[in-house]
């Protein structure tokens, strides 16, 4: 990695302004959908080099559009800026070998093949590349893990929405169980990855040694349970879809204005208290039925029922703006057009563009080191011969590669 940010002579918005806390990061990443890309975006916008190392059918979600940009999905574009594509066959035994030669020098391995693939390739993490590279930090993504009663099924976002039980929790009493619009649980697993991976480089600096991280949309789709698992290992009561309310607090939940929807959110007595009188109402906050957040818990219906009637007539954007200078938080209930055109979006450059290319920004923000776009993402091995002849591969040894169709040039349909 040079010194300087890639993108630092580009124009656009949300743009690193630095070679990013994680220069000198080298990983090679063999994920495909959007669990470990995800992960490996989050390095990459942080200074990582990430060499992408696609089958060579590619990453599937090129395909996974409309709408598409000269070929490549949304899908894919939106979680693989920052990157170097490669495309490689490792089927191939002279694919495997390419492998271990761009394995040298590197910090980490990010893979999610089915459990088992690697290991039958002679790669294994135990047997193979933790005695050959002893720094090396492996990370797996799978559904399930490599054992245990569902050990090496195969496993995708909604089926473990379903599995762990956040579908269960999600939607209304009417609509039963609802798959989350988004994919939390391949993006929950590309962060917990990360973080997995930036413990894994900490420990490392102690110990001078690698480990391999076993990652899985099982386990990371459970940790997001809160607080409906802790209600249950506490109450032993099933938890139930609530909808927009919250399971816990009172007022927590979605209201009818003139204008729009609003959300807003109270999350204690003396917030309670402050909103109504905000709202001129204090004698509610008086009311026996609605005191204490256990109260209205119990009488969230006849609450719900008054604070619907006071919203009515308002404006909602005026009205949150004027509960949120008041310390009191709410806000409208915004279309994802509208959140993406909003004012504080742009200033938090949450909105990346690099010429055509516009995605969601980093989400982390460092003060000396921001990280931010560099490239926009890479064309099906755009990057191929640039990368093995960076890690000493000649011109003659790239060429045979490319006729034995090891290093695939175009994607195989």
């Amino acid at each position: 990695m040079t010194d300087a940010p890639p993108a630092a002579a580009a124009q656009g918005k949300g743009l690193a302004k630095s070679a990013g806390a994680l220069a000198g990061l080298k990983v090679i990443d063999l994920t495909r959908v959007l669990g470990g890309p995800y992960c490996t975006m989050i390095l990459a916008d942080h200074g990582a080099e990430v060499i992408k190392l696609e089958p060579p059918q590619g990453d599937e979600t090129r395909d996974w559009g409309p709408p598409f940009h000269e070929g490549d999905a949304s899908y894919f574009l939106g979680v693989n800026r920052n990157k170097r594509s490669v495309g490689l066959d490792l089927s191939k035994p002279a694919g495997r070998e390419v492998l271990l030669r761009l394995l040298e020098g590197a910090d980490v391995l990010i893979e999610n093949f089915k459990p088992g693939s690697m290991e039958k390739w002679g790669l294994g993490y135990e047997e193979v590349l933790s005695r050959r590279f002893p720094r090396l930090i492996h990370c797996r993504v799978s559904g399930f893990g490599a054992d245990g009663p569902l050990g090496g099924f195969p496993g995708y976002d909604a089926i473990l929405q379903a599995m762990t039980g956040l579908m269960s929790i999600n939607g209304t009493e009417t609509s039963g169980p609802t798959r989350l619009g988004n994919p939390v649980v391949d993006l929950a697993t590309g962060l917990y990855s990360a973080i997995a991976i930036l413990m894994a480089l900490h420990e490392r600096e102690r110990s001078g040694r690698g480990q391999f991280c076993d990652m899985t949309l099982h386990d990371c789709g459970m940790a997001l349970l809160h607080p409906h698992a802790a209600n249950y290992f506490l109450s032993g009561k099933r938890p139930v879809p609530t909808g927009n309310p919250h399971p816990n607090l009172v007022p927590y939940s979605k209201f009818r204005t003139r204008t729009c929807e609003i959300f807003i959110a109270a999350g204690n007595d003396p917030a309670f208290r402050r909103l109504c009188e905000f709202l001129g109402m204090p004698e509610v906050a008086r009311d026996p039925r609605f005191a204490t957040n256990g109260a209205r818990v119990a009488n969230r219906a006849a609450l719900t029922e008054i604070l619907e009637r006071r919203f009515a007539g308002e404006d909602g954007h005026e009205l949150t703006r004027r509960m949120l200078e008041a310390g009191l938080p709410a806000g409208p209930v915004l279309h994802v057009d509208e959140a993406m055109a909003a004012p504080h979006t742009a200033h938090r450059e949450m909105v990346a563009e690099i010429g055509w290319y516009r995605a969601l920004g980093t989400p982390i923000k460092l003060s000396r080191t921001p990280g931010g776009a560099r490239s926009a993402p890479p064309r099906f091995n755009e990057h191929g011969r640039e990368v093995l002849a960076r890690h000493g591969f000649s011109e003659a040894e790239i060429e045979a590669l490319a006729r034995a169709g090891v290093v695939v040039e175009r994607r195989r349909k």
